[in-house]
Parts: structure tokens; C-alpha cells; sequence
């Protein structure tokens, strides 16, 4: 893989460390620029008046202070176990929503990942990392996301992928290099999943498929059909459960894809919120 730039968004949680250790361990052995990105908000009560202008300035400052601050022990953190000296971190403390903020970033500095957490701990409050993180999977639609679920334990390899499909598009080289470059890069078997049957395949689809297997010549893939359980998360959740191999899913979002037409289910949201193991969404730049 060429140098790859990467942006590592974290509120100093454990879920948001989980994340930034699997990045680090993904990309081991690649060269990176990390972009460690906090972001944070002042006066997001409503209830500022001018009164409170000179206040609001004072709390400001602390609140950018202590962001500064917790980025700079978490990058020595990062620092003091990531020995790779082709890996620079660069910290961004950043005033404003997440969503902007790393919609920015990605776009001032050609990011080609983010990396973050997914399922708060805590399933009480509306948690920072996962509603965040499907925030910006469907906001921030010019960049892949990783979402990687906080009881996700990475081993240092990724065995094989599995790319849900409804055949629904026919595929460019672009759209697909993200995930060639992990399968190439880790050596790693690609699953080409299809939740139904091909009996019920349209021309377009029959021809879509056709065309992704041409574009999979470079690596190691199988197209599986599946027979759909209740939902096709649940589906999804079943195969990664039963194959202990499977170390991320993969799925590209569109507008209106197939599946949410054809099953009136919000796949993506909800394979966000339950997957079990590292999910990587891919938009479609229509």
C-alpha cells in the first residue's frame, strides 16, 4: 500500500482508544499520516446571551486548553507503543460538530480513512460513538469509514472480507481499491455475499456481477448466495457469527441502494450499530 492518510477522530474514550489501536495495528506495517482529531463545542445550550460574551470567551479557552491537552496524552500514549518511524501523528483540535470537523480535515488533507468506534458502552444516553460514527458515515459520503466495535479485539491479521451486495451497481476500479487494498495487502480471502437468490436477479444485476468479476482478477474471492433471515443485518450478523474467519465487513452505500429499497431496512444504520466486527462503508460518488 502507498503512504495512507488517516483520520483517527476521539473524544479520549475507551471506545475511541479501541479504535486508534486498531488502526494502528492494521496499518502497521504501512506508512501513515494519523490525524488525531478532537473535537469540541461551547455554548451549545442556547442559552448564551451577550451577558455572557466575556464568560463564554474564559470557558472557550479551557475547554480548547483540555482538548489540547487530552490530545497530547493520548498521542503520547500512541507514541510510547507505535515504534513504526514511517507513522507521524498530527493532532487537531478542532472547534465545532464532529461531523465538520472531519468532514474538514478530510477534505483539507486528502484523508483516505476514518477510523473510529462504534457502540457506546453505555446503551442509556445517546452515546458519542455510536450515533456519531452513523452520523458521519452518512454526512461525510467522500471518504470510507472503518466503524470499529469497542469489544473488537483485532489480532493482527485479517483473515477474510465480506462484501455485501445487491449487485445493484455496476462497480468502478475506484469504488473497489479500498477494499483490494486490504485484501491484497493482508493476503486476505474476499466473500462476495449475496442476501437471496440468483434466480431473482434483474439483466442489470446479472450484468453487475459479471463486471465485479472482472475487476476481482488480482485476489482470492468466492461469491456466496445467501437465503435471507428476518432482516438482512440479521443475516449479515449470522455469517460473521458462524465464520470465525471473517475479520470485516464491507458494504457500498448509495443512495436508495437496492437492499433499502428492496427491504425498506436502513442496512447500513443498522449493521452500524450491531456489528460485531470492523465495518468499512464505502460511498458511492454519484
Amino acid at each position: 500500500m502507498k503512504k495512507k492518510r488517516i483520520v483517527l477522530p476521539t473524544d479520549f474514550s475507551n471506545n475511541s482508544w479501541n479504535a486508534i489501536a486498531y488502526a494502528l495495528m492494521v496499518f502497521k506495517d504501512v506508512p501513515c499520516d494519523f490525524f488525531l482529531l478532537n473535537s469540541y463545542q461551547v455554548g451549545a445550550s442556547g442559552l448564551s446571551t451577550k451577558m455572557a460574551g466575556a464568560n463564554d470567551t474564559r470557558l472557550y479557552n479551557l475547554i480548547k486548553e483540555q482538548s489540547e491537552r487530552e490530545l497530547n496524552r493520548e498521542l503520547k500514549k500512541i507514541q510510547d507503543m507505535d515504534k513504526n518511524p514511517e507513522h507521524k501523528f498530527i493532532t487537531r483540535s478542532v472547534s465545532g460538530t464532529l461531523v465538520n470537523a472531519i468532514g474538514k480535515t478530510v477534505y483539507k488533507e486528502e484523508i483516505d480513512y476514518i477510523i473510529m468506534g462504534t457502540k457506546g458502552s453505555s446503551g442509556l444516553k445517546e452515546v458519542f460513538m455510536g450515533s456519531n460514527t452513523y452520523k458521519v458515515i452518512k454526512e461525510i459520503d467522500f471518504c470510507p469509514v472503518i466503524a470499529v466495535p469497542d469489544d473488537y479485539r483485532p489480532d493482527g491479521k485479517i483473515d477474510s472480507i465480506l462484501l455485501a451486495t445487491g449487485y445493484e451497481h455496476l462497480f468502478e476500479n475506484y469504488e473497489l481499491k479500498p477494499i483490494l487494498n486490504f485484501t491484497e495487502h493482508f493476503d486476505a480471502k474476499l466473500w462476495v455475499t449475496h442476501v437471496g437468490s440468483l434466480d431473482d436477479l434483474t439483466p442489470e444485476q446479472k450484468a453487475a456481477k459479471l463486471a465485479l468479476e472482472k475487476r476481482l482478477k488480482s485476489v482470492d474471492y468466492e461469491f456466496v448466495e445467501v437465503e435471507k433471515e428476518t432482516s438482512i443485518n440479521q443475516t449479515i450478523q449470522k455469517i460473521v457469527d458462524m465464520d470465525r474467519t471473517i475479520d470485516m465487513v464491507v458494504m457500498i452505500d448509495q443512495d436508495h441502494s437496492f437492499f433499502e429499497r428492496l427491504t425498506r431496512e436502513p442496512v447500513i444504520k443498522k449493521v452500524t450499530f450491531n456489528t460485531t466486527v470492523p465495518f468499512l462503508v464505502i460511498h458511492l460518488f454519484e
